[in-house]
């Protein structure tokens, strides 16, 4: 039987072509309901700590609008528990911010932030949102993600997806070590960051992959092809990487 790999769609960088300008147009919200009609299962936004593309509004429209799953990543600070909490999204994924980074860079030390993190998962998850935690390919930061009680972990694939030839086979073998390993201690499994049409295909072909998500790529490649295009041609290549396992 083929799987089907679930595909979140990311409209941050769509509110971050609003905010050069300002006002209103594009609208984040728009984006998500084209991603809606292209087949997308799963809406995703990352209300940052400083709002440079998502706003607070944005996340209360998509939740209200869009007739999906909203899958909200934050940082895990005090202020995103409670808007989370308040907004109710079917998910939270748990990542780590920098005011001074571009976007983001590296998976949650959920090693180093044991704490701080336990008691996020713990806050959302009385609230009845599913948390997953966007994680390096280690499978010491994955013990750690399953001893704070996260049932998901995305595996962040910006590392496989800016290698080249051996070296991103070789990270692609990490990952998939990482996939094994994880759904044998208990935990779904997605996959995030960078992933775009030449790279998506290996990592929806692990096994133990359930769901990817992916923006950048998808709305700078809709500059020229439109939004509905891209999203449907990224559904079509995951649907033929599963049905090739």
């Amino acid at each position: 039987m083929t799987k089907r790999v679930r595909l979140g769609v990311n409209i941050d960088h769509v509110a971050t072509l609003r905010n050069a300008r300002g006002g209103d147009h594009p609208d984040p919200v728009r984006a998500a309901r084209i991603a809606r009609e292209a087949g997308a299962d799963q809406i995703t936004a990352h209300l940052r700590e400083d709002r440079r593309h998502v706003r607070d509004d944005d996340m209360a429209r998509l939740k209200e609008e869009i007739a999906l799953p909203l899958n909200f990543e934050m940082a895990a600070t005090a202020e995103m528990i409670a808007i989370a909490r308040r907004i109710a999204p079917h998910s939270v994924c748990l990542v780590p911010e920098r005011r001074e980074e571009r976007t983001t860079e590296g998976g949650l030390d959920v090693i180093a932030n044991r704490v701080q993190v336990a008691e996020a998962v713990a806050a959302l998850t009385e609230a009845g949102i599913r948390v997953a935690l966007f994680v390096e390919p280690d499978l010491a930061q994955l013990d750690a993600a399953r001893a704070v009680g996260a049932p998901v972990v995305e595996l962040h694939t910006g590392r496989y997806c800016d290698l080249n030839g051996g070296a991103r086979e070789a990270e692609l073998r990490r990952l998939a070590a990482a996939a094994r390993h994880a759904a044998a201690i208990g935990l779904a499994v997605h996959a995030g960051h960078g992933l775009g049409f030449d790279t998506v295909g290996p990592v929806v072909a692990l096994p133990e992959v359930e769901e990817v998500s992916i923006g950048h790529f998808m709305i700078g490649e809709a500059i020229f092809l439109g939004l509905g295009t891209v999203i449907r041609e990224m559904r079509r290549r995951i649907d033929n990487a599963c049905a090739g396992l």
